[in-house]
């Protein structure tokens, strides 16, 4: 698809604005961040975009601040609804949404509108987080609390911020980058660990394949590194591997404040 021909049949999100026809710029934000121009006016500009950046940011942070206890769910934006994907993905949000938890995708079509579906219609907080693209762009009609992002990176800063886990179903590279995210943080402890549930195991199976014999064969790769991922077909059992880390976190920390209170009531006042 051309930029002309999304320009003449759908709407584009620039952050919280909406652009029609004309109105459509020829490249997204990131596109121009990223750009080095032959001159320096990139000294007396890129200063400037720190601003809405930092803008992105405390947005994001004002709409999920009170979100409470939420799992972020991924996938591809090409399933059909007719696709055994798109099901999986509803019933996952249905499951999570009984347990407690919100919802968070990336808020377009595909798995991400099964998963906010299934949120919706169970009558759980159905969560999505938009980018400004030039194609598969727009929030699907379940979103309950949407929030668009510019910037890749303010955007996957979200997904991480307020979610307890992450289920991932089959996708592109888009899904890969925010599964291989949620996998460097975990293992270099720049977060708490959490669950990373993978669902489909033919389509995930050559990957993780490929990471044992490889990765790990060339020792670029840790053998328990590959512990920081669970297979499953079975959208109640990814539900189930989330509540039961989530819940053995809690008792964790419960234990370790506990023991904390001991110790400072064993030692006395000062």
């Amino acid at each position: 698809m051309t930029v002309d021909e999304v320009r003449k049949d759908r709407d584009y999100r620039k952050g919280p604005v909406r652009l029609r026809g004309r109105q459509i710029p020829e490249k997204t934000t990131d596109e121009r961040l990223l750009e080095r121009a032959d001159d320096a006016d990139w000294v007396h500009m890129d200063p400037w975009r720190v601003m809405r950046i930092q803008a992105e940011f405390v947005e994001g942070f004002g709409a999920l601040a009170e979100l409470g206890p939420a799992v972020s769910v991924f996938g591809s934006a090409r399933f059909r609804t007719t696709d055994t994907e798109y099901a999986q993905a509803e019933e996952i949000a249905r499951l999570l949404v009984k347990e407690g938890y919100a919802v968070i995708t990336g808020g377009g079509p595909g798995v991400m509108e099964g998963a906010n579906k299934g949120a919706h219609e169970a009558e759980g907080t159905s969560v999505g987080l938009g980018i400004e693209l030039l194609f598969e762009q727009g929030m699907n009609d379940y979103v309950d609390l949407g929030v668009n992002f510019r910037y890749f990176f303010a955007r996957k800063t979200m997904f991480v911020k307020y979610a307890q886990g992450f289920i991932v179903l089959p996708g592109g590279f888009g899904t890969l980058d925010e599964l291989f995210e949620a996998l460097t943080l975990v293992q270099t402890k720049k977060v708490k660990r959490f669950p990373i549930v993978l669902v489909g195991s033919q389509f995930w199976s050559g990957l993780i394949d490929w990471l044992r014999d490889t990765l790990v064969e060339r020792g670029t790769l840790s053998s328990h590194d590959l512990d920081l991922i669970r297979i499953t077909d079975d959208p109640a059992e990814a539900v189930q591997i989330v509540s039961d880390a989530s819940r053995n976190r809690r008792q964790r920390e419960y234990g370790q404040s506990q023991e904390a209170a001991s110790r400072a009531g064993a030692a006395g006042p000062e």
